[in-house]
């Protein structure tokens, strides 16, 4: 059964990681609002990811069952933190004072064009008329948030496009976390936030933002343990399952999980324009998360290392090389995949970023 539920949606559990860690980002956010009032945006985003690091440190595996980060990783470690960890969170915390919980939820939906743009240039990832529609409607709802906001005066806009600030960011830090989504993503968080907190802990020195209290510094520690630390490993997880636009597509969600949030938390900002833009976006996500990809296509002789399970419906038969002893779980190990040319249901992952 399961291998014939992978034959028709092979982007299943990629879809299901990316949704969880949707929700985990979209409810963060109405939750730095409440807990991040009067408190520095350096300091808010040094507490987000040092929540963050707790959470890479009691998820690293061995590296028998993940691959480790090597020093080539680095350059691109350093990217991510810049863009993710401080650029990133800074302008959202900046924008959240100043503008509409609801709108800024929506408005983050924006991250997954950025994140699908980058991943079509820098990984030739599949970009079809259907995909190039989904970014259209996605890109009219957040004009529209803008359109709405600057009803509410100059500096709600300003909040507004700090946090598509903040969505660009986070998309280039998507797009080059897609260059080490096969190494043991409690590493790959760990390193970003470690990078992160003291970044950002030495601007907000500079900046001269006093200590947070406790019980806020704690409250937006907890929020950066789920909502950055877990659900950073879960999308690192879903790349490796089904590539960075989907996987951006997918995280498109996380505004609406925030826009719910929000609204119990006593958020009543919602207006008209709001939920045409809501409408306009979830068309957006919907065409994009059910796009179907199936073809003949080759593959040439790949050396690599990553996690992977033999016999598993996920490899479609791509990881049949030989062992003294088959391991029965996900282990790690450089291996090789010999040429093949082949039709089945596919998505952009590690094994299948041809050009077309």
């Amino acid at each position: 059964m399961s291998s014939v539920l992978h034959s028709k949606v092979p982007a299943a559990r990629g879809a299901g990681l990316a949704l969880a860690s949707a929700v985990l980002f979209g409810l963060s956010t109405p939750l730095v609002q409440r807990f991040g009032v009067a408190i520095g945006p350096f300091s808010t985003a040094a507490l987000l990811y040092l929540g963050a690091a707790v959470v890479a440190v009691l998820t690293m595996k061995p590296a028998s069952q993940e691959a480790a980060l090597g020093r080539r990783d680095l350059p691109r470690l350093v990217g991510m933190a810049a863009m993710g960890a401080v650029l990133g969170p800074v302008a959202l915390a900046w924008g959240l004072q100043r503008t509409s919980g609801a709108s800024a939820s929506l408005m983050l939906t924006l991250e997954a064009v950025f994140t699908a743009l980058l991943a079509w240039v820098w990984y030739g990832e599949s970009m079809d008329k259907r995909v190039m529609l989904a970014m259209l409607l996605l890109l009219a709802g957040g004009a529209t948030l803008v359109l709405d906001q600057g009803t509410a005066g100059q500096g709600a806009t300003l909040g507004l496009l700090a946090v598509l600030l903040a969505t660009a960011a986070w998309g280039v830090d998507n797009a080059l976390s897609r260059g080490v989504a096969d190494r043991d993503p409690g590493q790959v968080v760990g390193v970003k936030s470690v990078l992160g907190v003291t970044a950002t802990l030495i601007l907000a020195a500079l900046a001269g933002e006093g200590l947070p209290p406790w019980g806020a510094a704690l409250a937006l520690m907890a929020v950066g343990a789920t909502g950055y630390g877990l659900s950073l490993r879960l999308y690192v997880l879903a790349q490796r399952a089904f590539g960075a636009s989907r996987t951006g597509s997918v995280y498109a969600f996380a505004p609406f999980a925030g826009l719910l949030g929000a609204f119990a938390l006593g958020n009543r900002s919602l207006s008209l324009m709001v939920l045409v833009a809501g409408v306009l976006m979830v068309c957006g996500v919907w065409l994009h998360v059910s796009e179907s990809h199936d073809h003949e296509h080759g593959h040439t002789a790949l050396v690599h290392e990553h996690a992977h399970v033999h016999g598993s419906t996920d490899d479609d038969g791509h990881h049949d090389h030989p062992h003294d002893s088959l391991p029965t779980g996900a282990h790690s190990h450089w291996h090789r995949h010999e040429p093949i040319r082949h039709s089945h249901p596919h998505v952009p992952d590690a094994h299948h970023l041809h050009r077309h």
